[in-house]
């Protein structure tokens, strides 16, 4: 990662490692920043803007710290000076401090290492796994006449992928407000990851099939 890196912060995106983001570039001050990557190590920095970011958009609203650094994979520049690029996600980052010589924002940053697992961890998260495959593939498989369970689209889009990978995807993916996003990405195990998708989920779907509490008097 180079000594300042080049934010993009968004209002509504959180990138995760491993995980591939396509982005459309229109703004001038990003053109810049995706033309100058393209010239050096291609590795931009995606952050999540705070509240209230509408009010000063145009200058440098404040960001959330932790972020996601990115490598460009594919670009194309079109006629007008817009680019379609696709990035794939690298390594966790906290941002220590931003310097304004560009148009865009380049910040200096500390890497946020993944902590790697230890054997209990790699069995809870074969059990997690699991759960996620529960949550969000019901009622798909079951048996019906000794017949065998029909496998789901979910399981065969996701049978291939590692652990990690398939925790940041859904983390990334899945229709979640950017908080939760970002709250999950704060975390620095595959576990503990997958430990809090799981729970949102849950509260998600309870909340989903719970009936409506609140009643108008008449």
């Amino acid at each position: 990662m180079s000594d300042l890196l080049p934010l993009f912060p968004l209002p509504n995106v959180v990138l995760f490692p491993g995980v591939f983001l396509p982005l459309h570039i229109f703004e001038p001050r990003y053109r810049e920043m995706v033309a100058d990557a393209l010239l050096g190590d291609r590795i931009i920095g995606m952050t999540l803007l705070r509240p209230g970011w509408e009010a000063d958009y145009e200058g440098r609203p404040p960001i959330y710290p932790i972020g996601c650094s990115g490598v460009i994979t594919h670009f194309e520049r079109l006629p007008d000076g817009r680019y379609n690029i696709v990035l794939r996600g690298l390594d966790r980052f906290r941002v220590l401090e931003e310097e304004a010589s560009r148009t865009y924002r380049r910040a200096l940053v500390e890497p946020l290492a993944e902590r790697s697992p230890d054997p209990n961890d790699r069995t809870a998260v074969v059990d997690l796994r699991s759960k996620l495959h529960s949550l969000l593939s019901p009622g798909v498989e079951r048996h019906t006449g000794g017949k065998p369970e029909p496998v789901s689209p979910y399981a065969k889009a996701t049978s291939a992928m590692t652990d990690e990978d398939l925790v940041n995807a859904l983390s990334q993916y899945l229709d979640l407000e950017p908080l939760e996003k970002l709250a999950l990405l704060q975390h620095d195990t595959v576990r503990a990851r997958a430990e809090s998708l799981v729970e949102l989920l849950e509260m998600k779907i309870l909340t989903a099939r719970s009936p409506c509490s609140s009643s108008v008097a008449h």
